[in-house]
C-alpha cells in the first residue's frame, strides 16, 4: 500500500502555500507523525525555508553528482538511465526532506512530451516512468523514512510539472488569499483538477498490463483555507468580507463541481479548514531563527506580547493539523 500524499496547490501565487506546507510539516511532527516533505516547486522555496544558505550551497554546488535533490533523482530519465533513490535530508527525527532544485524546470518539456505518448499502443514503460517519476521517488523515500504522510509543495501554475505532482497526490488542500484573484484562481483550478483526474484514468486504463506501480491520481480536495486575513474584534475587516464570504459557494461550484446556489458562511463552512492570521512581526522573527513561528522562544526574541502570539499560533496550527488529518481519514473511509 502506498503512503498517502497531500499537496498544497493553487495556481495563484502569494497565498502562503509554502509557509503552510512548512508549518504543517512541523506541527504534524509535533503530534508524532512521521513526515516526508518534498519540494516540487522549481523555485525551491520550501527547501530554503528548511535549510540555511550554507547547507543550500553544499546541496546545490558542492555535491552536484549526488541524488540529493528531486531533479537529480529523476535527471537520468532525460537520457537512458533510471530513477535514483533520493538522499533524504533529516530535519528532525520525525521530518525528512527531499530538496527542491532550480534545475527542475528542465524536466517540464520531457513531461509534456510523454503525456501524449502515454496514450499510444507501443511500449508504455518509459512514458509512465517519466510521468510518475515524482511519485516513485517520494514513495521510495517515504518508505525508507517510515513516513505516515507525504507533504508536497508545488509552484503556482498549471504546467506539466504540477500535473505530474498532482497525479502523485491523493489529497489536495487549497490555500487562498482573501481577494478577487483567489476566487478567479478557484475557477481555473477546480476544472483543471477534474480534467487531470479524468485524463490520468484514461492513461492508466490504456496500459492494460502495467509493469510498474502507478499512483491513482485521486487529487481529492479536502478543503480550503484563507491566510493573511485582517482581523478586527475577532471578525474579518470589512474590506475582506466581500471576498471571504464568496469562497464557500465558489469552492463548491468550481472545485467540488456541485450545482448549488447557496453555501454556509465561512465561519460555519465544514470545507473551510482554517482562517489563519498573518502573525505579522512573528514572521521575520521565525525566518531569522529558521523555525516555525509557533516554536519561537524568548531566546529568539519572542517576549512580551510576542510570546502570547506564539501560543496563539501553536493553537491555530494544532487545530488546523487535526482538521487536515480528520479530513484525510474521512476521505480514506468514504
Amino acid at each position: 500500500m502506498s503512503i498517502p500524499v497531500l499537496s498544497f496547490f493553487n495556481n495563484k501565487g502569494g497565498v502562503g502555500k509554502t509557509s503552510l506546507a512548512y508549518h504543517l510539516a512541523w506541527m504534524f511532527g509535533e503530534q508524532g507523525k512521521r513526515i516526508l516533505a518534498i519540494d516540487l516547486d522549481p523555485q525551491a522555496n520550501l527547501t530554503a525555508a528548511f535549510l540555511d544558505e550554507d547547507r543550500l550551497e553544499d546541496l546545490w554546488e558542492d555535491n552536484p553528482d549526488q541524488p540529493n535533490t528531486i531533479f537529480r533523482c529523476i535527471q537520468p530519465l532525460l537520457e537512458v538511465g533510471d530513477i535514483q533513490i533520493a538522499e533524504r535530508i533529516k530535519i528532525t527525527r520525525e521530518i525528512s526532506l527531499i530538496a527542491g532544485d532550480l534545475a527542475l524546470s528542465g524536466f517540464e518539456d520531457e513531461l509534456s512530451n510523454q503525456w501524449p505518448a502515454s496514450m499510444g499502443d507501443q511500449n508504455l514503460v518509459r512514458p509512465f516512468k517519466v510521468l510518475t517519476a515524482f511519485w516513485q521517488v517520494m514513495q521510495q523515500a517515504a518508505e525508507a523514512h517510515d513516513a505516515d504522510l507525504i507533504l508536497v509543495d508545488v509552484g503556482p501554475n498549471l504546467g506539466a510539472i504540477n500535473r505530474s505532482a498532482l497525479i502523485a497526490s491523493d489529497f489536495v488542500v487549497i490555500p487562498l488569499g482573501v481577494d478577487l484573484f483567489s476566487l478567479q484562481g478557484l475557477r481555473n483550478l477546480g476544472p483543471m483538477l477534474r480534467s487531470w483526474r479524468t485524463l490520468w484514468k484514461k492513461r492508466v486504463d490504456n496500459w492494460t498490463t502495467p509493469t510498474i506501480a502507478l499512483p491513482k491520481g485521486l487529487m481529492t480536495p479536502i478543503g480550503y483555507l484563507a491566510q493573511q486575513h485582517g482581523v478586527r474584534l475577532s471578525r474579518p475587516v470589512k474590506a475582506y468580507d466581500r471576498w471571504l464570504n464568496r469562497m464557500p459557494l465558489e469552492y463548491r461550484q468550481s472545485v467540488l463541481g456541485k450545482k448549488v446556489s447557496k453555501a454556509p458562511a465561512v465561519a460555519a463552512d465544514p470545507e473551510c479548514l482554517a482562517l489563519l492570521k498573518h502573525y505579522h512581526s512573528l514572521a521575520p522573527m521565525a525566518m531569522e531563527a529558521r523555525k516555525p513561528l509557533f516554536l519561537l522562544r524568548s531566546a529568539d526574541g519572542a517576549i512580551g506580547a510576542h510570546s502570547y502570539a506564539v501560543q496563539d499560533a501553536y493553537k491555530d496550527f494544532q487545530k488546523l493539523a487535526k482538521n487536515v488529518l480528520e479530513r484525510i481519514s474521512m476521505a480514506q473511509t468514504a
